[in-house]
């Protein structure tokens, strides 16, 4: 439970900004494509340090690892309440995205060290299952904290929770003694040169890309398209993020219908033609419709995250399912932080069809990469 707290926090950190975007970029003066590059930062430090961070917590176990990385992000957080422009923005999203880089290798780490073979993978999803809670809680939680007291209050609050965090976990977590005593893991690297790489860049980083644009660009898109208010926001945004629980539903229909199959091309085209309604949003009025457009782009885009590490992890080897899932999350990372800019311009311009277009589209793209890159090779 203490690992689900951790991902909550890191979700909550995450978060925040983009909730708060009509009060800190007006005040500010900030653009949308600024937003952009300060998204950029977090997902660039984040992508190259998630490797490194599975192998410091090999090296130095859980218990000092996690009490840094938290420790890290939750002083990063909290020095957000101290910027007043956006190099201030870039350089305190970078050392977040740097500390969070940490939550999902511990969470596995914890899972793997933690309980045994017949509960892991349950364990695993509880410990990312913060990622949901804190999605709903943060627009709820910061918002009246910033209209009461201004928004620099908000990032000081999150800061303060996850050191606190770090106090519980140092002084009442029981670590096993096998865990604190397990070797430093063979370290893996990838190679590009093989299509079972590409076809899981393809599959994760592609199909889940609407999730990366949704959580960034959703509070922006109400606030300057349909005039909502930081209030309206904040009673609005968790209906969103509970898109989230798209990673229960799909784990179950996949392990259901899916099983052993390295190749379920039925569902991975099912995945791609539910994510085309996000085309609609700028057509769309009604601020109900689309909220509940955003919550099914979510919900559908996870889909992408759990059969895409699920047919990955058959045709990796067992031992190195922890590469798998560093591929997947690095190239989504990658791929969500160069595009942010892009879209964050579209949306100084006001060419929001042209942004949606584009997003929706990814994901059918995706899967036509994977689905040529599955294909079975001739014999020779």
């Amino acid at each position: 439970m203490i690992m689900m707290a951790c991902s909550l926090l890191s979700y909550m950190d995450r978060l925040t900004l983009g909730v708060l975007y009509p009060t800190i970029f007006t005040k500010l003066n900030l653009s949308v494509q600024q937003y952009g590059w300060i998204v950029f930062s977090f997902n660039l430090a984040y992508m190259l340090t998630n490797p490194a961070w599975g192998a410091i917590l090999d090296r130095v176990g859980l218990r000092r690892g996690m009490a840094l990385a938290v420790a890290l992000w939750s002083i990063a957080s909290g020095a957000h309440a101290a910027v007043s422009g956006f190099i201030g923005f870039v350089v305190a999203r970078a050392v977040l995205g740097f500390g969070e880089a940490a939550t999902f290798p511990g969470c596995m780490r914890a899972a793997m060290d933690w309980l045994p073979s017949h509960q892991q993978s349950r364990g695993i999803a509880v410990a990312y299952s913060g990622l949901t809670i804190g999605g709903i809680i943060t627009p709820l939680l910061v918002t009246p904290i910033a209209l009461a007291y201004g928004w620099q209050a908000a990032f000081i609050v999150t800061g303060s929770v996850g050191l606190l965090w770090v106090a519980l976990w140092r002084w009442t977590v029981n670590f096993p003694a096998a865990a604190s005593a397990r070797q430093t893991a063979r370290i893996t690297f990838p190679n590009p040169l093989e299509r079972r790489f590409w076809s899981l860049v393809a599959s994760y980083a592609l199909g889940a890309l609407p999730f990366g644009f949704v959580q960034n660009l959703a509070s922006p898109y109400l606030a300057r398209v349909l005039g909502f208010t930081q209030a309206q926001l904040g009673r609005t945004l968790w209906f969103v993020y509970l898109g989230g629980i798209g990673y229960f539903f799909w784990g179950w229909i996949i392990d259901r219908f899916a099983g052993g199959n390295k190749r379920p091309s039925g569902l991975f085209f099912t995945l791609a033609l539910c994510g085309l309604p996000l085309i609609f949003v700028p057509y769309v009025r009604n601020w109900i419709v689309v909220v509940c457009l955003f919550f099914w782009a979510t919900f559908v885009a996870v889909g992408f995250v759990i059969l895409s590490l699920r047919t990955s992890a058959l045709a990796y080897p067992k031992e190195q399912s922890g590469l798998v899932g560093g591929i997947g999350s690095g190239s989504w990372a990658a791929l969500v932080g160069l595009v942010m800019p892009s879209l964050g311009h579209m949306f100084d311009l006001h060419h929001y069809a042209n942004a949606f277009l584009f997003v929706g589209i990814v994901p059918v793209a995706g899967t036509l990469c994977w689905w040529a890159l599955t294909m079975p090779q001739p014999e020779r």
